[in-house]
């Protein structure tokens, strides 16, 4: 795992600790377990054509600010204006500059279910999503040990939480696969050093299971980038940092949905 990796999760556990002492475990998870209203995030991804899960991004380690006054009630609209299937909001606030009540604004404006997109590293932060309104979460194989995978995957669909298993390499493919995750987002991102290679997605789809519900995550830019993978039978895919860019966000998804 690469030294800045280790500086985000450093300063997650950080984190969590501070928010342990705001809300108690007991306190998160009598709240957690009140929730209703869960949106279907894995079946709205499921449905037929081309699914893309558009994320509110305000700033990343490897771009910096990115659009970090941006408001999640305007830009959750205009994704679903555009056609999303579903939303990711990054509420991690370190590095990226994300809250919590950023995903509490974007979901309350509207009716698309909504990804919790967060290093998520223990128990806590499963019933913490489900508190403040996640319908899905994102679990790394990559940051957790087979143990602590399985039991937080298991935790979150007990709670009613879907969950996005991302993997990056032929290894994490391996235990996702073993987890039986429904839902595996391949990130074309190496977390290790930040480089981004449109085609790993592609690579590395073809070694999970023919059920998995495939995401291509990260470094789609274009429609190019869309139908090359289409053209290897991936439909699905988490942009951000490309759509929190662009200056007419509904257009451009109306765009990259489309299909000939």
């Amino acid at each position: 795992m690469s030294s800045f990796l280790d500086k985000i999760l450093t300063s997650k556990r950080i984190e969590i600790a501070k928010c342990k002492n705001h809300i108690s475990q007991s306190e998160i998870e009598r709240i957690a377990a009140a929730r209703t209203g869960f949106r279907g995030f894995e079946d709205s991804l499921n449905q037929d054509g081309v699914r893309i899960i558009s994320e509110i991004k305000r700033a990343s380690p490897s771009r910096g600010d990115i659009n970090p006054d941006l408001n999640p009630a305007t830009v959750a609209q205009a994704y679903q204006e555009g056609g999303a299937a579903a939303l990711s909001v990054l509420t991690e606030p370190n590095f990226f500059k994300g809250t919590q009540e950023d995903l509490k604004s974007a979901r309350a404006a509207i009716e698309l279910p909504v990804l919790r997109k967060d290093f998520i590293i223990e128990p806590y932060q499963v019933y913490e999503s489900a508190a403040i309104g996640a319908d899905a979460i994102l679990l790394i194989v990559r940051i957790l040990d087979d143990a602590m995978l399985c039991n937080l995957y298991s935790l979150a669909r007990r709670l009613g939480l879907d969950v996005l298993t991302e993997v990056f390499d032929e290894e994490d493919a391996k235990r996702a696969a073993a987890l039986k995750a429904t839902m595996i987002g391949i990130n074309n991102r190496d977390l290790a050093h930040f480089k981004t290679d449109i085609n790993h997605a592609v690579r590395i789809a073809k070694l999970l299971p023919e059920s998995a519900s495939v995401v291509a995550a990260s470094g789609v830019h274009n429609k190019a980038d869309i139908e090359l993978n289409l053209n290897n039978g991936i439909r699905r895919f988490l942009i951000g940092e490309a759509l929190v860019k662009q200056p007419d966000p509904v257009a451009t998804l109306k765009i990259w949905i489309a299909t000939d």
